[in-house]
């Protein structure tokens, strides 16, 4: 996640979020009222995908809660700028857990087999993710992304205001990709899942 001053604004929003992130995911809370067809079966679906995997040494940048880190196979790290996030995960899964930032990881070269990150890359802005997706290429030669499809009740790239459950506002950036358009974007890749909510593209440098 934040690396220069203007990610840095996010951090708030994140620390902010952590213990209601899930409701996201779970449709509680917030988003208890949401019209999400389909919403539960294709998480289902991602879940069990993202289980059957290749098992590998694995970093997971920008894990948030570990709601998706669990079901990562192999020898998990997993990484967040935000400490509440990071806090909540820990609850979740028993891998290790690092407060890192996404654009300066602190690892060696080729220190993993592969990184995954979900609902992250989908915020990044263009020079951000030049940035996210060199550092991703020299921590390890596979990079898998897990994301928000395209949809036609939202616009593909959008500045958004979120309210949170103690009343605060806050403005995210977000975008929203067909599988095509993602592996473009990560220079190539083979698509793992496109469904209503979700894509997921697996690239190689």
């Amino acid at each position: 996640m934040p690396a220069d001053a203007s990610d840095r604004s996010m951090e708030p929003y994140y620390e902010r979020r952590a213990a209601e992130y899930d409701d996201w995911y779970l449709g509680t809370g917030l988003f208890a009222d949401r019209e999400r067809p389909e919403w539960t079966d294709e998480l289902r679906a991602v879940e069990e995908l993202i289980s059957s995997l290749p098992p590998a040494r694995t970093l997971d940048v920008a894990c948030g809660t570990g709601f998706i880190t669990r079901h990562v196979p192999g020898r998990v790290v997993a990484t967040d700028a935000s400490a509440a996030m990071l806090g909540e995960s820990r609850a979740r899964h028993d891998h290790p857990l690092v407060r890192a930032d996404a654009f300066a990881l602190p690892f060696r070269d080729d220190s993993f087999d592969r990184v995954f990150t979900g609902h992250f890359y989908g915020h990044l802005h263009p020079e951000q993710r030049a940035r996210f997706l060199a550092e991703s290429r020299r921590i390890a030669p596979a990079l898998v992304v897990f994301d928000a499809k395209i949809h036609d009740d939202v616009e593909p790239e959008q500045t958004q205001e979120r309210v949170l459950n103690d009343g605060s506002s806050h403005h995210v950036f977000k975008r929203y990709f067909t599988a095509s358009q993602l592996s473009d974007e990560l220079g190539g890749g083979r698509v793992l899942f496109e469904g209503r909510w979700f894509v997921i593209v697996s690239s190689n440098r």
